[in-house]
């Protein structure tokens, strides 16, 4: 355990107001607070120009069972929930992550079934492609995170994880609206894209780490 009131560490009154509006009505797991960074383990997804093409399609049909979706600018698959660190821990956090993750090759999985998700706390609806195939891999690399989590008494991965990759999101719970003959149509969409069994299977080469606006890459072998 690292002792409180170390240098970096903040005073009693040093919070910071959040303000929702400021980044689309989203509201944080967690406050602000000085000092505590927001960490997350992820694999990044680069996104080729025929799967934007297929993003544009899914959310322009999504659109018309809930208007406000927004698609992401971003790709990932998460191997770790968003944990919050102190900034004298990043450093040894990345070093164990390091050791952890040395061993781990580049591999494949397929993200190719349409399916929906809400955060813990109900604030956010998410429409995602889940994993039908790499499963296997992705525990391995959570198995390794957990353990980096568990030596600074972080909360660990969620049990039997639904991993997926975040196509689009909206502010609420708005899952009984998409569930159902939404998801099915959407699924329609993806089996019917024009090389969608290729487009869909991801190698992944590096795995990195963002803790507030740090970043870290762990190549794989």
């Amino acid at each position: 355990p690292v002792p409180a009131g170390l240098p970096g560490d903040p005073g009693p009154d040093e919070t910071v107001t959040d303000d929702s509006s400021q980044h689309g009505g989203r509201v944080r797991s967690f406050p602000h607070e000085r000092g505590n960074w927001a960490t997350h383990v992820y694999l990044p997804c680069r996104a080729q120009e025929e799967f934007l093409e297929l993003l544009e399609l899914l959310v322009s049909h999504a659109h018309t069972y809930v208007s406000s979706l927004a698609a992401m600018e971003e790709f990932h698959l998460s191997l770790s929930q968003c944990v919050v660190l102190r900034y004298h821990w990043i450093e040894p956090f990345i070093l164990s992550l390091k050791e952890r993750l040395a061993s781990f090759h580049r591999f494949f999985c397929v993200a190719d079934q349409v399916k929906v998700y809400i955060n813990e706390n109900k604030t956010r609806t998410f429409i995602g492609l889940e994993v039908s195939a790499g499963h296997f891999q992705l525990l391995e690399l959570v198995s390794e995170v957990d353990r980096v989590l568990e030596e600074f008494d972080l909360p660990t991965f969620y049990k039997d994880p639904s991993f997926h990759i975040s196509l689009a999101w909206c502010v609420g719970d708005l899952s009984s609206r998409l569930e159902g003959q939404c998801m099915q149509e959407l699924q329609d969409i993806v089996d019917r894209f024009e090389d969608s069994a290729l487009l869909l299977r991801v190698q992944w080469e590096e795995i990195r780490c963002k803790s507030g606006n740090k970043y870290f890459s762990f190549p794989l072998r």
